[in-house]
């Protein structure tokens, strides 16, 4: 934060501040990269009289390159008015208050042709980068108008992370916060003339990085465990967020996060990906069109886990020294104390209660994004589940949840039903034979057909009844919705306050179901079980010493 008496004195204005701080906005960014910046940007800070003629001359551009006069007399009367006033302005702040309202310069004065300068670049660091991190974290180096500043992860760098590219190996990549930090250096330095770059910060606890960085946004890809911490701590700053998913490992994180969220006004995506995807309108469009009529029921199904099986259902007996850079207690965040073992990390940390949760926590909220968007389900109203074999542990391998939701407005209740680990309802007698069923899928039932996935079926049904009407607009990529979200542009598909904060919550109620092994009548805005108080129990956990949310 930055005060106007120690910019330039009070005798230039409110309106002289706002440029001056467009100014120190585009040194800051360079210097990151520039070693001889930082004695220019103290000289800038200081208020001397040669940054007063800098700011002046760049009052002089700005004003020439916009029109803006009603502008101006409204700056010399807010000048007047808060003359004896110190004010404090943050970037963000700037960017979304004071920039609304006229334009300071044009992009091309300060990037140039075909390049986005600095200043103007929205900044965001990425928190917990080992398999799903760096892949979020390349697709946001590879928008021009991001800037990756600073990566975190509690391991400095190892082996065995969750690879996409299964050729290669399903856990053959290495990951952490130094070769994040290296590949950012090293992207960034091709577009450098002089072929180098070291403007990429990185850090091993995520308050330090939320302490020291400015950043516009983060993305957080940390164990389920940690997420409602971290999200929460980065709300309260006031940024925008991009968290995997699920949003938080709790019934109740998820819906402190998704009030905070509410409260920030921020922009915020979850990392269900499908979301975003054509099917998915479709898929919507599809039944507002009634193609199927009123929809009673969904079947949703994924296969077995993709990740290994735990190999033990206790806590293992040995306790192997913690990896050279590993800093365990951090990793384990809120969660109780325990010793580290590799069948917690980096790769099977999903198996255990106490860190993951399960395959609703994860696939559920791909799977049921479009169920809750074409559907406009709320709160249900009651949940139950079943499982295999249940311990205090670690996950099921199977789990089948039913939710019940009441009617919403002219939509008639509806019953969703949720398979995974190989379990799948019937196959529908509508599938024609030698057709594949699949592992994994979403079939709606309505009152006059089936439609599986965003096609009817049989096949014949749809020649038969050809396509819906297009009302929903087609995205401009999961990534790219929050990129816009963080740039001024509209809520991303996944935000937080609009959709992905109940959907995760109701997932995380799939588990508390599971766990309790009895239908629960759910009291949605009052969050409690009101036919079991013990399982009340299930939708919280109680933090270790030293962690809040």
């Amino acid at each position: 934060m930055v005060r106007r008496k120690q910019w330039f004195g009070l005798r230039f204005g409110w309106f002289h501040e706002i440029f001056s701080f467009v100014i120190y906005s585009e040194f800051e960014q360079v210097v990151a990269y520039n070693a001889s910046l930082p004695a220019k940007v103290e000289t800038l800070k200081s208020g001397s009289k040669t940054s007063s003629y800098l700011y002046r001359s760049w009052v002089i551009v700005a004003y020439e390159c916009s029109s803006c006069a009603a502008v101006n007399e409204r700056v010399n009367m807010k000048s007047r008015q808060h003359k004896s006033k110190v004010v404090s302005l943050s970037r963000r702040a700037f960017i979304g208050g004071a920039a609304s309202a006229f334009t300071i310069v044009p992009r091309h004065v300060l990037g140039g042709d075909g390049h986005i300068a600095p200043s103007a670049k929205t900044t965001i660091a990425c928190i917990g980068v080992g398999g799903q991190g760096q892949q979020n974290m390349d697709a946001f180096l590879r928008f021009p108008e991001m800037q990756v500043v600073a990566v975190c992860d509690v391991n400095r760098e190892g082996g065995g992370y969750l690879s996409w590219n299964w050729n290669k190996g399903q856990i053959g990549q290495v990951a952490g916060r130094e070769p994040a930090r290296r590949k950012v250096d090293e992207y960034y330095a091709k577009q450098q003339p002089s072929g180098k770059y070291k403007g990429c910060r990185a850090y091993t606890d995520y308050r330090e990085l939320l302490d020291k960085e400015d950043v516009d946004a983060v993305m957080i890809a940390t164990p389920d465990h940690t997420h409602a911490v971290i999200t929460m701590d980065a709300l309260k700053r006031r940024k925008h967020v991009y968290c995997e998913k699920p949003l938080a490992w709790s019934v109740e994180e998820n819906r402190k996060v998704t009030e905070a969220a509410r409260a920030a006004g921020v922009a915020t995506q979850l990392g269900n990906h499908g979301q975003a995807s054509t099917e998915a309108r479709v898929s919507c469009e599809m039944i507002a069109a009634g193609a199927i009529g009123n929809v009673r029921e969904v079947h949703a199904f994924y296969g077995a886990r993709f990740w290994k099986t735990a190999l033990y259902e206790t806590r293992p007996p040995d306790t192997p020294p913690v990896p050279d850079g590993l800093d365990w207690d951090l990793w384990l965040g809120p969660a109780h104390e325990r010793p580290y073992h590799p069948e917690y990390h980096p790769w099977c940390w999903r198996n255990w209660w106490d860190f993951g949760t399960g395959l609703i926590g994860d696939l559920g909220c791909h799977k049921l994004s479009t169920v809750f968007k074409a559907l406009k389900l709320g709160y249900p109203v009651a949940v139950e589940a079943c499982s295999t074999k249940l311990n205090s542990e670690t996950h099921p391998q199977g789990v089948m949840s039913r939710f019940e939701f009441p009617a919403r407005g002219v939509l008639p209740p509806v019953v969703l039903n949720w398979y995974d680990g190989g379990l799948r309802p019937p196959r529908p007698q509508e599938l024609e034979a030698g057709r594949p069923w699949g592992n994994s899928g979403v079939l709606y039932v309505g009152d006059k057909g089936k439609m599986l996935g965003h096609r009817l079926i049989p096949e014949t049904s749809m020649r038969a009844f050809g396509k819906a009407p297009q009302i929903l607009p087609r995205s401009p990529g999961h990534y790219k919705e929050f990129v816009d979200a963080c740039r001024g542009g509209p809520p991303a598909g996944s935000n937080f306050v609009d959709h992905s904060g109940l959907l995760s919550e109701t997932c995380m109620l799939g588990n508390v179901a599971v766990r309790a092994r009895k239908k629960l009548h759910w009291d949605g805005p009052g969050m409690k079980v009101t036919n079991d108080v013990a399982a009340n129990a299930f939708l919280r956990r109680d933090y270790r010493a030293g962690w809040t949310l």
